[in-house]
Protein backbone atom coordinates (compact mmCIF):
# COMPACT_ATOMS: atom_id res chain seq x y z
CA UNK A 1 0.00 0.00 0.00
CA UNK A 2 1.20 3.31 -1.08
CA UNK A 3 1.84 5.96 1.84
CA UNK A 4 0.41 9.76 1.18
CA UNK A 5 3.72 11.14 -0.11
CA UNK A 6 4.41 8.25 -2.18
CA UNK A 7 1.15 9.08 -3.76
CA UNK A 8 1.97 13.07 -3.96
CA UNK A 9 5.27 12.05 -5.51
CA UNK A 10 3.64 9.61 -8.27
CA UNK A 11 1.30 12.74 -9.11
CA UNK A 12 3.65 15.00 -9.57
CA UNK A 13 5.89 12.88 -11.89
CA UNK A 14 3.43 12.54 -14.19
CA UNK A 15 2.03 16.53 -14.01
CA UNK A 16 4.07 19.94 -14.75
CA UNK A 17 4.87 22.26 -12.12
CA UNK A 18 5.47 26.00 -12.49
CA UNK A 19 6.87 28.78 -9.83
CA UNK A 20 4.46 31.57 -8.90
CA UNK A 21 5.91 34.54 -10.14
CA UNK A 22 5.60 32.99 -13.99
CA UNK A 23 2.05 32.21 -13.28
CA UNK A 24 1.61 36.10 -11.82
CA UNK A 25 3.27 37.84 -15.41
CA UNK A 26 1.09 36.13 -17.32
CA UNK A 27 -2.69 36.19 -15.76
CA UNK A 28 -3.82 37.01 -19.48
CA UNK A 29 -2.24 33.67 -20.62
CA UNK A 30 -3.64 31.22 -17.45
CA UNK A 31 -7.21 30.78 -16.35
CA UNK A 32 -5.93 30.12 -12.80
CA UNK A 33 -8.04 27.32 -10.58
CA UNK A 34 -8.06 27.96 -6.72
CA UNK A 35 -9.13 23.93 -4.97
CA UNK A 36 -8.67 25.45 -1.46
CA UNK A 37 -12.08 25.02 1.09
CA UNK A 38 -14.39 28.55 0.93
CA UNK A 39 -12.95 29.50 4.00
CA UNK A 40 -9.43 29.68 2.65
CA UNK A 41 -10.62 30.87 0.09
CA UNK A 42 -12.27 34.22 1.53
CA UNK A 43 -9.54 34.57 3.09
CA UNK A 44 -7.45 35.96 0.23
CA UNK A 45 -6.86 34.68 -3.40
CA UNK A 46 -5.65 34.92 -6.58
CA UNK A 47 -7.37 37.58 -8.62
CA UNK A 48 -9.45 36.13 -11.25
CA UNK A 49 -9.75 32.65 -9.90
CA UNK A 50 -12.19 30.35 -10.26
CA UNK A 51 -12.72 28.56 -7.44
CA UNK A 52 -13.50 25.09 -7.38
CA UNK A 53 -12.64 23.38 -3.94
CA UNK A 54 -11.01 20.03 -4.31
CA UNK A 55 -14.00 18.17 -3.44
CA UNK A 56 -16.11 19.12 -5.57
CA UNK A 57 -14.16 18.96 -8.53
CA UNK A 58 -14.40 15.84 -10.36
CA UNK A 59 -18.40 16.82 -10.26
CA UNK A 60 -18.31 20.79 -11.18
CA UNK A 61 -15.11 21.62 -12.99
CA UNK A 62 -16.85 21.28 -16.40
CA UNK A 63 -19.28 23.44 -15.25
CA UNK A 64 -17.04 26.41 -14.67
CA UNK A 65 -13.80 25.26 -17.27
CA UNK A 66 -15.78 23.81 -20.30
CA UNK A 67 -12.66 24.56 -23.01
CA UNK A 68 -10.45 21.65 -22.20
CA UNK A 69 -7.87 22.96 -24.17
CA UNK A 70 -7.32 26.43 -22.37
CA UNK A 71 -4.15 26.88 -20.02
CA UNK A 72 -4.90 26.38 -16.42
CA UNK A 73 -3.18 27.03 -13.49
CA UNK A 74 -3.89 25.29 -10.30
CA UNK A 75 -3.34 26.19 -6.94
CA UNK A 76 -4.00 25.29 -3.70
CA UNK A 77 -2.79 26.73 -0.17
CA UNK A 78 0.76 24.20 -0.43
CA UNK A 79 0.98 23.02 -3.81
CA UNK A 80 -0.40 19.42 -2.47
CA UNK A 81 -4.12 19.31 -3.37
CA UNK A 82 -3.07 21.50 -6.90
CA UNK A 83 -0.78 18.32 -7.92
CA UNK A 84 -3.62 15.76 -7.20
CA UNK A 85 -5.99 18.37 -8.91
CA UNK A 86 -3.73 18.68 -11.83
CA UNK A 87 -3.22 15.26 -12.51
CA UNK A 88 -7.16 14.73 -11.97
CA UNK A 89 -7.95 17.61 -14.92
CA UNK A 90 -5.48 15.36 -17.03
CA UNK A 91 -7.46 12.45 -16.56
CA UNK A 92 -11.03 14.12 -17.57
CA UNK A 93 -9.23 15.25 -20.67
CA UNK A 94 -7.76 18.82 -19.87
CA UNK A 95 -4.79 18.96 -21.93
CA UNK A 96 -2.79 21.90 -20.51
CA UNK A 97 -2.72 22.52 -17.29
CA UNK A 98 -0.05 23.04 -13.94
CA UNK A 99 0.09 23.26 -10.12
CA UNK A 100 2.04 26.29 -9.04
CA UNK A 101 4.69 25.33 -6.78
CA UNK A 102 4.02 26.04 -3.12
CA UNK A 103 0.57 27.23 -3.45
CA UNK A 104 -0.93 30.59 -2.27
CA UNK A 105 1.37 30.44 0.72
CA UNK A 106 4.40 30.89 -1.47
CA UNK A 107 2.52 33.69 -4.02
CA UNK A 108 1.98 35.83 -0.63
CA UNK A 109 5.41 35.28 0.51
CA UNK A 110 6.64 36.29 -3.06
CA UNK A 111 4.57 39.82 -3.25
CA UNK A 112 2.59 38.77 -5.57
CA UNK A 113 -0.60 40.39 -6.05
CA UNK A 114 -3.76 39.33 -4.47
CA UNK A 115 -7.02 40.15 -3.72
CA UNK A 116 -9.62 39.37 -0.65
CA UNK A 117 -12.56 37.93 -3.11
CA UNK A 118 -16.10 39.39 -2.22
CA UNK A 119 -17.80 36.43 -0.79
CA UNK A 120 -21.58 36.43 0.48
CA UNK A 121 -22.68 35.66 3.72
CA UNK A 122 -23.41 32.36 5.34
CA UNK A 123 -27.39 33.38 4.93
CA UNK A 124 -27.29 34.48 1.21
CA UNK A 125 -25.07 30.93 0.50
CA UNK A 126 -28.38 29.27 1.78
CA UNK A 127 -30.75 31.48 0.39
CA UNK A 128 -29.22 30.98 -3.41
CA UNK A 129 -27.93 27.84 -2.72
CA UNK A 130 -29.75 26.68 -5.69
CA UNK A 131 -28.30 28.74 -7.91
CA UNK A 132 -24.87 28.04 -6.11
CA UNK A 133 -25.36 24.84 -7.19
CA UNK A 134 -25.54 25.63 -11.29
CA UNK A 135 -22.45 26.16 -12.98
CA UNK A 136 -23.73 27.97 -14.73
CA UNK A 137 -24.65 30.51 -12.29
CA UNK A 138 -22.23 29.90 -9.39
CA UNK A 139 -21.12 32.23 -6.57
CA UNK A 140 -19.52 35.05 -9.11
CA UNK A 141 -23.18 34.62 -10.94
CA UNK A 142 -25.13 35.05 -7.82
CA UNK A 143 -22.89 38.47 -6.95
CA UNK A 144 -23.35 39.48 -10.39
CA UNK A 145 -27.38 39.32 -9.98
CA UNK A 146 -26.87 40.79 -6.08
CA UNK A 147 -25.49 44.24 -8.31
CA UNK A 148 -27.55 44.32 -11.15
CA UNK A 149 -30.88 46.88 -11.22
CA UNK A 150 -33.65 46.09 -13.02
CA UNK A 151 -36.38 48.37 -13.55
CA UNK A 152 -40.43 47.04 -13.32
CA UNK A 153 -42.57 49.17 -15.76
CA UNK A 154 -45.62 48.79 -13.88
CA UNK A 155 -46.71 46.70 -10.50
CA UNK A 156 -49.91 44.66 -11.92
CA UNK A 157 -50.17 41.64 -13.79
CA UNK A 158 -46.94 41.28 -15.52
CA UNK A 159 -44.78 43.25 -13.16
CA UNK A 160 -46.21 41.12 -10.11
CA UNK A 161 -44.79 37.27 -10.80
CA UNK A 162 -41.48 39.27 -12.89
CA UNK A 163 -40.78 41.42 -9.90
CA UNK A 164 -41.32 38.39 -7.18
CA UNK A 165 -38.99 35.96 -9.13
CA UNK A 166 -36.34 38.45 -9.68
CA UNK A 167 -36.42 39.37 -6.24
CA UNK A 168 -36.47 35.95 -4.87
CA UNK A 169 -33.86 34.93 -7.27
CA UNK A 170 -31.17 38.21 -5.69
CA UNK A 171 -31.30 40.97 -8.21
CA UNK A 172 -30.24 43.72 -5.67
CA UNK A 173 -31.87 46.55 -6.65
CA UNK A 174 -35.26 46.59 -8.01
CA UNK A 175 -36.87 49.93 -9.58
CA UNK A 176 -41.07 50.02 -9.93
CA UNK A 177 -43.12 52.59 -11.49
CA UNK A 178 -46.83 52.93 -11.50
CA UNK A 179 -49.20 55.53 -10.09
CA UNK A 180 -51.89 53.57 -9.91
CA UNK A 181 -53.61 52.32 -6.47
CA UNK A 182 -54.49 48.83 -5.04
CA UNK A 183 -58.08 48.31 -6.24
CA UNK A 184 -60.01 45.38 -5.02
CA UNK A 185 -60.31 43.89 -9.42
CA UNK A 186 -56.54 43.96 -9.52
CA UNK A 187 -56.23 40.78 -7.00
CA UNK A 188 -57.38 38.28 -9.52
CA UNK A 189 -53.86 38.16 -10.72
CA UNK A 190 -51.86 41.37 -9.73
CA UNK A 191 -50.27 39.20 -7.00
CA UNK A 192 -47.73 41.61 -5.38
CA UNK A 193 -51.25 42.82 -3.77
CA UNK A 194 -53.93 41.66 -1.54
CA UNK A 195 -57.21 42.88 0.02
CA UNK A 196 -56.02 44.20 2.84
CA UNK A 197 -53.76 46.73 0.69
CA UNK A 198 -56.98 48.23 -1.29
CA UNK A 199 -56.73 51.92 -1.93
CA UNK A 200 -52.73 51.63 -1.30
CA UNK A 201 -50.75 53.11 -3.69
CA UNK A 202 -49.77 50.19 -6.07
CA UNK A 203 -45.86 50.79 -5.41
CA UNK A 204 -45.71 51.08 -1.93
CA UNK A 205 -47.71 47.82 -1.74
CA UNK A 206 -45.15 46.00 -3.86
CA UNK A 207 -42.02 47.48 -2.03
CA UNK A 208 -43.93 46.18 1.17
CA UNK A 209 -43.70 42.76 -0.49
CA UNK A 210 -40.66 42.07 -2.42
CA UNK A 211 -38.84 43.54 1.03
CA UNK A 212 -40.26 40.84 2.87
CA UNK A 213 -39.79 38.54 0.68
CA UNK A 214 -35.74 39.08 0.35
CA UNK A 215 -33.71 41.48 3.02
CA UNK A 216 -30.94 42.11 0.11
CA UNK A 217 -33.36 43.65 -1.56
CA UNK A 218 -33.21 47.81 -2.24
CA UNK A 219 -36.86 48.89 -4.13
CA UNK A 220 -36.98 52.42 -5.65
CA UNK A 221 -39.97 53.64 -6.39
CA UNK A 222 -41.57 56.06 -8.57
CA UNK A 223 -45.41 56.89 -8.21
CA UNK A 224 -45.51 58.91 -11.35
CA UNK A 225 -46.70 58.83 -14.99
CA UNK A 226 -43.43 57.60 -16.95
CA UNK A 227 -43.65 60.51 -19.69
CA UNK A 228 -40.98 62.27 -22.25
CA UNK A 229 -40.22 64.55 -19.11
CA UNK A 230 -38.39 62.10 -17.00
CA UNK A 231 -38.16 58.45 -19.05
CA UNK A 232 -34.17 59.37 -19.32
CA UNK A 233 -33.83 60.36 -15.73
CA UNK A 234 -35.99 56.82 -14.41
CA UNK A 235 -34.15 54.98 -16.77
CA UNK A 236 -30.44 56.43 -15.64
CA UNK A 237 -28.46 53.67 -14.23
CA UNK A 238 -30.72 50.25 -14.98
CA UNK A 239 -29.45 47.11 -16.48
CA UNK A 240 -32.56 46.03 -17.63
CA UNK A 241 -36.45 47.12 -18.03
CA UNK A 242 -38.45 44.84 -17.73
CA UNK A 243 -42.01 46.19 -19.61
CA UNK A 244 -45.51 45.24 -18.20
CA UNK A 245 -47.41 48.45 -19.76
CA UNK A 246 -50.58 48.22 -21.66
CA UNK A 247 -50.44 51.12 -24.07
CA UNK A 248 -48.91 51.87 -27.49
CA UNK A 249 -48.04 55.48 -26.52
CA UNK A 250 -45.37 54.33 -23.28
CA UNK A 251 -44.46 51.70 -25.69
CA UNK A 252 -43.01 53.65 -28.30
CA UNK A 253 -41.93 55.82 -25.59
CA UNK A 254 -40.37 53.10 -23.59
CA UNK A 255 -38.51 52.40 -27.14
CA UNK A 256 -36.66 55.39 -28.27
CA UNK A 257 -35.72 56.19 -24.31
CA UNK A 258 -34.25 52.44 -24.18
CA UNK A 259 -32.56 53.12 -27.81
CA UNK A 260 -30.72 56.08 -26.55
CA UNK A 261 -29.93 54.72 -23.02
CA UNK A 262 -28.60 51.02 -24.87
CA UNK A 263 -30.81 49.55 -21.87
CA UNK A 264 -32.53 46.13 -23.33
CA UNK A 265 -36.35 45.49 -22.59
CA UNK A 266 -37.93 42.61 -21.76
CA UNK A 267 -40.78 43.56 -23.41
CA UNK A 268 -44.82 41.49 -22.44
CA UNK A 269 -47.83 41.49 -23.48
CA UNK A 270 -51.48 39.65 -22.42
CA UNK A 271 -55.13 39.45 -23.79
CA UNK A 272 -57.90 37.22 -22.45
CA UNK A 273 -56.38 33.94 -22.85
CA UNK A 274 -52.80 35.00 -25.04
CA UNK A 275 -49.87 36.06 -24.38
CA UNK A 276 -46.40 37.65 -25.91
CA UNK A 277 -42.84 37.96 -24.76
CA UNK A 278 -39.75 39.02 -26.77
CA UNK A 279 -36.20 40.88 -26.28
CA UNK A 280 -35.25 44.56 -27.56
CA UNK A 281 -32.00 44.78 -27.18
CA UNK A 282 -30.88 48.22 -28.45
CA UNK A 283 -28.79 47.91 -32.31
CA UNK A 284 -28.45 44.15 -31.74
CA UNK A 285 -31.82 42.75 -32.19
CA UNK A 286 -34.81 44.61 -33.90
CA UNK A 287 -36.31 47.33 -31.59
CA UNK A 288 -40.51 47.78 -30.60
CA UNK A 289 -41.03 49.85 -33.96
CA UNK A 290 -39.01 47.52 -36.24
CA UNK A 291 -41.79 45.05 -35.07
CA UNK A 292 -45.10 47.20 -35.00
CA UNK A 293 -43.88 50.88 -37.30
CA UNK A 294 -47.32 51.83 -36.32
CA UNK A 295 -50.18 51.26 -33.80
CA UNK A 296 -53.75 49.24 -34.89
CA UNK A 297 -56.77 51.65 -34.54
CA UNK A 298 -58.04 51.42 -30.94
CA UNK A 299 -61.51 49.75 -32.03
CA UNK A 300 -59.21 46.89 -33.68
CA UNK A 301 -57.44 46.05 -30.01
CA UNK A 302 -59.87 46.38 -27.23
CA UNK A 303 -57.85 46.30 -23.51
CA UNK A 304 -58.05 43.97 -21.19
CA UNK A 305 -60.08 45.81 -18.66
CA UNK A 306 -62.85 45.97 -22.64
CA UNK A 307 -62.35 42.24 -23.22
CA UNK A 308 -60.87 40.57 -19.57
CA UNK A 309 -58.18 38.59 -19.35
CA UNK A 310 -57.38 34.77 -17.59
CA UNK A 311 -55.98 35.84 -14.29
CA UNK A 312 -53.27 33.14 -14.28
CA UNK A 313 -52.11 34.38 -17.65
CA UNK A 314 -49.84 37.20 -16.48
CA UNK A 315 -48.09 34.76 -14.16
CA UNK A 316 -46.65 32.63 -16.82
CA UNK A 317 -45.75 35.45 -19.00
CA UNK A 318 -44.12 37.54 -16.35
CA UNK A 319 -42.26 34.58 -15.47
CA UNK A 320 -41.04 33.96 -18.65
CA UNK A 321 -40.08 38.09 -18.48
CA UNK A 322 -37.79 37.07 -14.84
CA UNK A 323 -36.23 34.32 -16.92
CA UNK A 324 -34.82 36.90 -19.86
CA UNK A 325 -33.99 39.27 -17.99
CA UNK A 326 -32.01 37.11 -15.51
CA UNK A 327 -30.41 35.36 -18.59
CA UNK A 328 -29.51 39.11 -19.90
CA UNK A 329 -27.81 39.74 -16.53
CA UNK A 330 -25.76 36.61 -16.27
CA UNK A 331 -24.86 36.26 -20.04
CA UNK A 332 -27.09 32.99 -20.04
CA UNK A 333 -28.55 31.01 -22.97
CA UNK A 334 -30.16 32.78 -25.84
CA UNK A 335 -32.20 35.71 -24.99
CA UNK A 336 -35.58 36.26 -27.21
CA UNK A 337 -33.62 38.85 -29.33
CA UNK A 338 -35.28 38.88 -32.40
CA UNK A 339 -37.61 35.95 -31.84
CA UNK A 340 -41.26 36.65 -30.68
CA UNK A 341 -42.87 33.81 -28.31
CA UNK A 342 -46.60 33.51 -28.32
CA UNK A 343 -48.37 32.05 -25.57
CA UNK A 344 -52.08 30.33 -26.18
CA UNK A 345 -53.56 29.04 -22.57
CA UNK A 346 -56.34 27.09 -24.21
CA UNK A 347 -54.77 24.72 -26.07
CA UNK A 348 -51.38 25.03 -24.20
CA UNK A 349 -49.08 26.24 -27.11
CA UNK A 350 -46.18 28.38 -27.64
CA UNK A 351 -45.02 29.52 -31.03
CA UNK A 352 -41.92 31.53 -31.70
CA UNK A 353 -41.86 33.98 -34.60
CA UNK A 354 -38.79 35.42 -36.19
CA UNK A 355 -38.72 39.28 -35.62
CA UNK A 356 -36.13 40.69 -37.59
CA UNK A 357 -34.93 44.36 -38.04
CA UNK A 358 -36.16 47.19 -40.34
CA UNK A 359 -33.29 48.88 -42.02
CA UNK A 360 -35.30 51.88 -42.70
CA UNK A 361 -36.40 52.07 -39.18
CA UNK A 362 -37.06 55.46 -38.00
CA UNK A 363 -35.66 54.87 -34.84
CA UNK A 364 -32.64 52.39 -35.26
CA UNK A 365 -32.55 51.83 -38.76
CA UNK A 366 -29.78 52.55 -40.96
CA UNK A 367 -30.01 56.10 -41.79
CA UNK A 368 -32.56 56.82 -38.50
CA UNK A 369 -32.11 60.44 -37.56
CA UNK A 370 -31.50 61.36 -34.14
CA UNK A 371 -33.97 60.08 -31.43
CA UNK A 372 -36.28 62.95 -30.39
CA UNK A 373 -37.52 62.14 -26.59
CA UNK A 374 -41.26 63.04 -27.25
CA UNK A 375 -45.03 62.09 -25.75
CA UNK A 376 -47.47 60.09 -28.00
CA UNK A 377 -50.72 60.13 -26.54
CA UNK A 378 -52.27 61.18 -29.39
CA UNK A 379 -51.67 57.61 -30.96
CA UNK A 380 -54.05 55.85 -29.66
CA UNK A 381 -56.30 54.87 -26.36
CA UNK A 382 -53.94 52.81 -24.29
CA UNK A 383 -54.56 49.12 -25.00
CA UNK A 384 -52.37 45.86 -25.30
CA UNK A 385 -50.80 44.57 -28.09
CA UNK A 386 -52.67 41.39 -29.58
CA UNK A 387 -50.56 38.65 -31.55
Amino acid sequence: MSSPRELLNAAKAEIREIEPAEVATRLDHYQVLDVREPDEYDQGAVPGAVHVARGNLEFSVEGRLPDKNAPIAVYCAGGVRSAFATKTLQELGYTDVVSVIGGFNKWKDEGLVWTTPRVMTADQRIRYHRHLLLPEVGEAGQLKLLDAKVLLLGAGGLGSPAGLYLAAAGVGTIGIIDMDVVDSSNIQRQIMHNLERVGMRKVDSARKTLEALNPDLKVITYDTRLGADNVLDIFDGYDVIVDGTDNFPTRYLVNDAALLKRIPVVHGSIFRFEGQITVFNPYVGPCYRCMIPEPPPAELAPSCAEAGVLGVLPGIVGSIQAVEAIKLLLLLGDPLVGRLMTYDALDQSFRTFKVRRDPTCPACGDDAGEIVIAEYDDLCMPHPVRV
